[in-house]
């Protein structure tokens, strides 16, 4: 029976179904989510059916961020006037350029909107900053309350850049720096002392006043704490990063040209299938949903088998195979499903898979080979889940069946993995298989002279007390023969436990052994008898042994 979950990880379960499926269901019914952030991105379409249905990391229509100080004022689009025409690109770098010029300066920025042609310009400082086109119009809005609401966001920004531009704000903001990093780097040495110390000895080592006055003992931190804490001081150490260079426009702007050209490489495109161009993003983006869709057949799989399967009173085995099946059907027809979404034309994966193949069958042969052994067991049903079986000179239970392997438990509770090619290849004696009814043989000898009629009452007896052994077939004895220095009895009886056979055999042993000694009726042991032919026999002594024995028996001789 599969352990029970706690509470909370079952609610934790349900959660990450629920949330996957609504993850799922927006991949397949939504065209153009508001999922970009970086509109010039190129990543690869998901479709299903030669359908493209989700391209998160792409806007319909050319956009590009104006940016001053590493901070994004607002996006604009490309311009087309049927006679030249100027991309979204382009364009953002030209009014950022423009823009950062007036926050150089130390005039009042001065923005106005002037109308020329039906169109809306805005000028800046009197000189020409950029006109306003639709493609900046979001939300329904009327041009001229779109041109007034940009004017009052450049000025602002314009504002701004210029107080942070001023030495009282450098003096104020370096102080405020230098206390993050301290602290900063105060947090990380609290964070590596945590790997040998406890939290309390680990805060007074961290304080400089205490550390020469506390005496602490290291202890060894464990693999899982260790990872913990280096993730704990990676995440510490960006913050502080971050922090700091979110006070100054020029580290500002080094950050945001950093992650920029680093999101910028990561999106770049490493190879391509068909049509499709795949970049690290994509990929990462596949192992997600990949990791996904496992998480979710695992938890879909587990609820058939502890709440569905587990109630309709099925054998073990059978639930195991239900288990199995539906789980890799899942997986398949999941798999496929996956990669449809994502882009990937499985018709142009026939070539890698002819030749995947190909591999698989030369280099991966015990592994096709235990894999399809693993499929004839499931359907055979030979050797099921709870099956006791001897196989290899190894007897215990079967606790799992997989696609390469069984997990045997031993009566030592030692678990063994049995490939499943051995199970088909080898004999194996399988205990339970369609019956559990097994029967032992307990040999008994006793000594020559012995009652044999009281022999076996005394057996009978010993098996029928057995509240394991079987009434019905009733336990038999059978006198086995006359051997070397005893009268050899079987005793047969009928256990429905194989498992327990081991400890059945000892408490028949011990209370056949018991009620032989009631009878005075011995457990005889190996005797021999040596006789010597040769009356003549002689044997050499050493000297100084052979002297010592004569003087010893001429003085006896003289007594």
């Amino acid at each position: 029976m599969p352990k029970k979950k706690p509470k909370f990880k079952k609610i934790l379960d349900y959660s990450v179904t629920i949330a996957w499926f609504l993850i799922l269901l927006f991949c397949l019914t939504t065209k153009t989510p508001a999922l970009a952030q970086q509109p010039t991105l190129e990543l690869p379409d998901f479709y299903f059916n030669d359908t493209p249905l989700l391209s998160p990391f792409q806007l319909a229509k050319d956009s590009a961020f104006v940016i001053l100080d590493g901070r994004k004022l607002f996006a604009v689009g490309s311009f087309n006037d049927k006679k030249n025409y100027v991309s979204a690109s382009r364009r953002a770098a030209e009014i950022s350029k423009r823009i950062e010029e007036a926050a150089e300066s130390e005039i009042n920025p001065k923005l106005e909107v002037r109308k020329n042609n039906g169109l809306l310009i805005i000028y800046l400082n009197d000189n020409y900053l950029f006109t306003v086109t639709n493609e900046e119009i979001t939300n329904s809005e009327t041009p001229g309350r779109k041109a007034i609401e940009l004017t009052n966001k450049i000025e602002e920004s314009i504002v701004q850049a210029q107080q942070e531009r001023t030495q009282e704000y450098k003096i104020r903001q370096y102080s405020i720096a230098f206390l993050i990093l301290v602290t900063t780097i105060a947090i990380n040495r609290f964070l590596l002392l945590l790997k040998h110390y406890s939290a309390k000895q680990a805060l007074f080592l961290t304080i400089p006043f205490f550390k020469n006055k506390f005496l602490a003992q290291k202890k060894k931190a464990n693999f899982i704490l260790k990872i913990k804490l280096n993730a704990a001081k990676i995440i510490t150490g960006l913050v502080g990063i971050y922090l700091i260079t979110d006070f100054f426009p020029i580290t500002r702007q080094l950050r945001y040209e950093i992650v920029r050209r680093f999101w910028t490489a990561l999106n770049s495109p490493l190879f391509s299938l068909g049509n499709n161009k795949y970049s690290i993003v994509s990929i990462l983006i596949l192992i997600g949903l990949f990791w996904g869709l496992l998480y979710l057949i695992g938890t879909l799989t587990s609820i058939l088998r502890s709440s569905i399967l587990h109630r309709t009173g099925m054998s073990r085995g059978s639930q195991e195979v239900i288990f199995i099946i539906t789980k890799y059907f899942l997986l398949a027809i999941g798999t496929i499903i996956l990669l449809q979404i994502w882009g990937l034309n499985l018709s142009s994966l026939t070539i890698l898979g002819s030749a995947l193949g190909v591999g698989i069958g030369f280099g991966f042969q015990d592994i096709a080979k235990n894999f399809a052994s693993g499929l004839v067991l499931l359907f055979e049903r030979s050797v099921q889940v709870g099956d006791f079986i001897e196989v290899n000179n190894y007897k215990g239970t079967v606790e799992k069946v997989g696609a390469r392997s069984i997990v045997l438990t031993t009566l030592d509770r030692v678990s063994i993995i049995v490939p499943n090619s051995n199970l088909l290849a080898d004999e194996v004696v399988n205990w339970t298989y369609k019956n559990s009814i097994s029967r032992l043989h307990i040999p008994v000898g006793v000594a020559y002279g012995s009652d044999t009629e009281i022999v076996k009452t005394v057996l009978i007896k010993a098996a029928e007390e057995h509240f394991k052994v079987l009434s019905t077939p009733t336990p038999q004895v059978f006198f086995d023969g006359f051997g070397d220095s005893s009268l050899n009895f079987e005793l047969l009886v009928w256990i429905s436990e194989p498992s327990h056979q081991a400890f059945i055999k000892s408490d028949l042993y011990f209370k056949v052994e018991k009620l032989l000694n009631k009878h005075n009726i011995e457990i005889p042991f190996p005797q021999r008898d040596i006789a010597i032919r040769n009356s003549n026999l002689s044997f050499a002594l050493p000297e100084d042994i052979e002297t010592a024995l004569l003087q010893w028996l001429k003085k006896d001789k003289n007594q």
